[in-house]
């Protein structure tokens, strides 16, 4: 799969900046390209989807923070390590994202996700996470605590 056929979309994060009502942020990821392997590495050993619980979501900054820095968001299967896809994107909007996503955390009650993630295939719906953590590493695989979305409590 290439990075190419993945496109992403984000809503309710500009509530952030004016001040407004807190909304869930969402994350909407398209992709067009062949939608087998995609399926594949969404689906467990027993032939379900995979649920929220066994996917994880992180960047991995290419540079230092500033600068334009890009970095790749990926999706993993918490299980097996596995990546089951990736993205490039501009690293400042995806740490607005994850400020909105804490914002709204501090509104949410504590079995609610900070966010939401849908997938979808070539336009399709295909699957929907609601999410609580979103880790951050710098360009040498550090976790950068001050930057990720990690819900109290969690350990890691």
């Amino acid at each position: 799969m290439r990075r190419e056929h993945f496109t992403l979309d984000v809503t309710n994060i500009d509530w952030v900046e004016t001040g407004g009502e807190p909304q869930k942020p969402a994350v909407s990821i398209d992709f067009t390209g062949p939608a087998t392997l995609l399926r594949e590495r969404l689906t467990g050993p027993d032939g379900n989807v995979l649920d929220a619980s066994e996917t994880d979501v992180a960047l991995r900054l290419q540079g230092p923070l500033g600068n334009d820095t890009t970095g790749v968001v990926s999706v993993t299967n918490r299980v097996t390590g596995e990546f089951i896809l990736e993205l490039n994107e501009d690293a400042e909007d995806v740490l607005q994202f994850i400020r909105a996503a804490r914002g709204y955390g501090e509104d949410a009650g504590d079995d609610e996700g900070r966010y939401e993630v849908a997938l979808t295939l070539d336009g399709d719906s295909f699957v929907t996470y609601d999410k609580g953590t979103f880790l951050v590493y710098d360009e040498e695989g550090s976790l950068l605590r001050q930057h990720s979305l990690i819900p109290s409590g969690v350990e890691l």
